[in-house]
């Protein structure tokens, strides 16, 4: 089969690119996704969150992927949850809607990045985001990407909004507003109309599912891309194993990978494209070598301050907690409200670890239960959990090949700690947040640290930082947007040297912006539809 543009996953970005290039009925779009629907009640049900995030017993809409041993883990192989499934990891996430700073954008500009410029993608935002609160000069108020705030959150997040405040942080009502400095509930990407109100709201939710009968879009789920199909130097199609058969589609103008940052440099490399010395070492014929594909790895690296607490209305293990959650799944069904309908990261703050700096350089994540290990180490009773995260780390890593088979999963190497700045800034934020989490307001629900109880030496906080910080799941760049040399995607993100070909997800990002990065990614393939489109019409007219 042919198409005008074959799109290589169907998450975040690739849902929001097929929905809106399938709006002009006069081409056609293929949409390839390794995964399944992303439609059935474990995705729907936002606190099934913790079910598919483990990835194990089984992995469920999860790759599941391992990075490397990591040194400044103590050795430890970090683990890096993304979503398989229609909706990508917008299907998995906490459904947080932010957007990051409005500097981290001027810098792509200021780097040689023109048209990203936080002007240039506000616009893009607005048209994806369809808030209940409405629009206004910062926010769009009709997008299909609906946006809420929680209908029912649970009253432990205004004592950590309260603790906050005990420690000079002030209250922000909207982390993406004028000012994203300040404690405050997250919005969430979630359903907010009689309806589905309650309902996770991923990218497929959005851009898909209302448009999937359109006679011009296909979407076929289960489909494991194996290569680009290069016909010299133009992208012609892709290779794909669907049903235990390599099939072929064909695209008559471009193939878009979306991947996202393991992913997509993946794919590139199998396809031949990205650095000699990696392709070799796999022999994998050179189809046209680009050195960057793979370089630039950028994570938020974290770590969690843990509390057990006496309260059963928290999230936990127990028997006051189990017949809760059998109420609250009455109430989910119900009124769309409760804890069935939480991101468990209710709450949150954005604080900077010294008063001279001119932006945020922590987030905080402020969880109703106990976070331990990506929810994979459990604990009997209940509690509460602050995950602390640095938002601009300046270690780097890279994305490599396992082997030449499409089917293992990608070498992932972070390289966490490998920049001690990013160890000695996390150092910092723990030793405030744990201040916030010991502050009166959060004694009500407060009854002992978890690991790290009586812990004051530096030497002591930074054992257990390596021995238990992981991702926070922000990985970008390995297919860096630029105008030098080493750059993959230059900024209409053609992939350098290589015709009919571009990557549009996070991977693009040339560097970490200041926050969650679901609600970015899907402005990224917003604002590459608009150039796409402007492409072919240049390209009539030429």
């Amino acid at each position: 089969m042919k198409y005008d543009y074959v799109i290589v996953g169907g998450g975040s970005a690739g849902a929001t690119l097929a929905g809106r290039l399938s709006e002009d009925p006069s081409v056609t779009v293929c949409l390839l996704e390794a995964g399944g629907r992303g439609d059935g009640l474990l995705v729907r049900a936002p606190a099934a969150l913790a079910i598919m995030l483990r990835g194990r017993p089984i992995a469920i809409n999860n790759w599941a992927y391992e990075t490397a041993p990591q040194a400044g883990l103590n050795g430890r192989k970090g683990y890096q949850p993304r979503g398989r499934v229609l909706g990508g990891s917008s299907a998995i996430n906490a459904m947080l809607y932010v957007r990051g700073h409005p500097s981290d954008y001027d810098g792509w500009a200021a780097a040689g990045c023109e048209g990203w410029a936080w002007q240039d993608v506000l616009p893009y935002f607005k048209r994806a985001e369809g808030n209940e609160r409405g629009g206004d000069d910062l926010h769009g108020g009709d997008g299909p990407l609906k946006v809420c705030d929680q209908a029912r959150p649970h009253p432990i997040g205004e004592a950590f909004i309260a603790a906050a405040g005990q420690n000079q942080i002030r209250h922000n009502r909207d982390f993406n507003g004028e000012t994203q400095e300040g404690a405050g509930h997250y919005q969430v990407t979630q359903f907010h109309d009689t309806a589905r109100r309650g309902e996770r709201c991923s990218a497929a939710a959005a851009y898909l599912y209302p448009n999937r009968h359109r006679p011009n879009l296909t979407i076929v789920t289960r489909a494991h891309a194996c290569r680009v199909e290069m016909a010299g130097k133009r992208a012609s199609g892709v290779v794909y194993r669907h049903k235990g058969r390599e099939r072929t589609v064909s695209a008559g103008r471009e193939v878009v990978l979306c991947g996202g940052a393991f992913n997509s440099p993946q794919l590139l490399m199998l396809s031949g494209i990205g650095p000699a010395d990696e392709l070799g070492r796999h022999g994998i014929e050179v189809r046209h070598e680009l050195p960057g594909v793979g370089r630039n790895l950028r994570d938020h690296i974290d770590f969690t301050l843990i509390y057990k607490s006496k309260d059963s209305s928290l999230l936990g293990f127990g028997p006051a907690g189990a017949i809760n959650i059998l109420r609250q799944i009455g109430l989910w069904r119900r009124t769309g409200t409760g804890l069935i309908a939480t991101p468990y990261a209710e709450t949150g703050a954005f604080v900077k670890t010294d008063p001279a700096l001119d932006r945020p350089d922590v987030q905080l994540h402020f969880v109703i239960g106990i976070a331990d290990d990506h929810a994979r180490s459990l604990h009997w009773g209940y509690g509460f959990s602050c995950h602390i995260c640095v938002l601009r780390p300046r270690s780097v890593g890279e994305v490599g090949l396992t082997d030449a088979d499409p089917l293992s999963p990608p070498r992932i190497d972070p390289r966490y700690f490998s920049d001690e700045a990013d160890l000695r800034a996390l150092l910092k934020a723990t030793k405030m947040t744990r201040r916030i989490l010991q502050s009166p307001a959060l004694a009500p629900f407060r009854h002992g640290e978890v690991y790290t109880e009586g812990i004051e030496s530096d030497e002591e906080w930074i054992g257990h930082i390596r021995a238990r910080a992981d991702t926070i799941y922000h990985p970008v760049g390995t297919c860096r947007m630029g105008v030098d040399e080493t750059a993959v995607v230059d900024p209409q993100l053609h992939v350098r040297g290589v015709e009919g070909l571009r990557v549009v997800d996070a991977s693009i990002m040339p560097t970490l912006i200041g926050g969650n990065t679901n609600a970015p990614t899907i402005m990224i393939a917003e604002k590459a539809a608009d150039m796409m489109r402007q492409a072919a019409k240049d390209f009539k007219t030429s």
